[in-house]
């Protein structure tokens, strides 16, 4: 039964809890097979690239070129990230939780079309059990083709970058690796791996299943298809939503439930994303392109939308948030290790009205800036510098002892000991 244009990831009828296979199989089908008397690999490849479809986990890589490289080497695996290590986000923990076998399904469609005998699944550890009992009813039905095995991902940020998942299902430290070889050439016990974001994995089991047209229905003509989104803060309903790409920013809030306080900017795309004015945002689309005309270069990739209200410090926010991601770096190079930190103190100065010397913090992010041995520092330094641009007026009246903030919306754990 082809399910209806939205919601295609998260049916309204598994809300309640995750969908057995019984239920996962009356809702979408049966999975094709695909080579070993199926379709060709190389026309469902092609099929994917007629999609559109690009990756979900905030990169927006063509799923169909990272299929076609992996396809060409010898003895694969897939990767499916659902680490999550974003403490904002909560897409791919819902989409694990309630749609599991969408999830499965997409791993062993990416494992047919590259010729993998293995997938490995890299799950949140609040839903570790959901998956593993899918998996294990999957072995008992004898569904699927391909070995999955089933890892509980580390608990560090930095650990879901693609090759820190690779590195910790590989037993090692959930720290990135130095590149190249690219994951493509060498990745899982040397070989040349997939990695794709769950939420990718599970359009991917649809696109198998009902084709480039359909996933194309809705979105955009340049971005196609929906996306999971999570919104937080000033908001009446918090949650994740299946959006199709494209959507209004102001629907989008909409959705869940309109504002509940006055709204004064968004950050949109999560803690390596960037604050944007909430009314220049609101008529945009929600899409990479629609907020390009914002200055945000990863745009809607990494879906997320949290609502700064009125009565909230964005740049008390964005300090706390810094602190977190010095702490939660792999200390593998001087960008991170020392760089992030001098940042987050720099800035927690300033929200503090403590310094007004602005010119030392931006000298540090230009020093910082496109230097560090993985994305880690980037994402950093891009989220402080647009809360510099957006909330910068500001400073001069924290240096006098003034703060709007009386509460906190952005989720931080607790720092850690080092």
């Amino acid at each position: 039964m082809l399910p209806g244009q939205l919601p295609r990831l998260l049916p309204a009828g598994f809300a309640a809890g995750p969908a057995s296979m019984a239920g996962h199989l009356a809702r979408y089908g049966p999975l094709p097979i695909i080579g070993r008397g199926g379709r060709h690999p190389a026309s469902v490849i092609e099929e994917v690239n007629r999609s559109g479809l690009t990756g979900r986990g905030g990169g927006r890589f063509p799923t169909g070129r990272k299929l076609a490289a992996v396809a060409a080497g010898h003895a694969p695996v897939v990767v499916a990230n659902g680490t999550e290590g974003e403490p904002a986000s909560a897409k791919d923990k819902v989409l694990l939780a309630r749609s599991p076998h969408l999830v499965l399904d997409g791993a062993v469609v990416a494992a047919e079309i590259v010729g993998a005998a293995q997938a490995v699944v890299v799950v949140h550890r609040s839903v570790r059990e959901i998956i593993d009992g899918a998996a294990a009813e999957r072995i008992q039905s004898r569904a699927d083709r391909v070995r999955v095995r089933v890892v509980t991902a580390a608990s560090r940020f930095v650990g879901g970058e693609a090759s820190a998942v690779v590195h910790w299902a590989d037993g090692g430290p959930p720290a990135p690796m130095a590149r190249p070889p690219q994951l493509w050439e060498q990745g899982l016990g040397s070989a040349p791996t997939l990695v794709q974001n769950v939420e990718t994995l599970a359009h991917l089991a649809l696109i198998a299943r009902y084709g480039a047209s359909w996933f194309r229905s809705v979105g955009t003509p340049q971005e196609a298809g929906s996306m999971l989104v999570t919104i937080l803060g000033a908001v009446r309903g918090p949650g994740v939503h299946e959006v199709a790409i494209g959507t209004p920013v102001a629907e989008l809030l909409s959705l869940a439930g309109g504002a509940s306080a006055p709204i004064q900017a968004l950050l949109i795309g999560g803690y390596f994303g960037s604050w944007v004015d909430a009314a220049a945002a609101a008529c945009l689309p929600f899409s990479s392109a629609g907020l390009a005309v914002l200055g945000l270069s990863a745009g809607a990739g990494a879906g997320l939308v949290a609502a700064l209200p009125a009565d909230a410090c964005g740049l008390r926010e964005t300090a706390r948030v810094a602190g977190y991601l010095a702490d939660e770096s792999a200390g593998q190079c001087g960008p991170c290790l020392f760089g992030l930190d001098a940042i987050a103190w720099a800035l927690d100065q300033l929200a503090d009205g403590r310094s007004r010397d602005l010119r030392l913090l931006r000298r540090w992010l230009g020093q910082v800036d496109g230097r560090g041995a993985c994305g880690h520092p980037d994402g950093a330094v891009g989220l402080v510098r647009s809360a510099l641009d957006l909330f910068g007026p500001e400073l001069q009246r924290h240096a006098r002892g003034w703060c709007c903030g009386t509460t906190s919306v952005l989720p931080v754990p607790p720092r850690r000991q080092r």
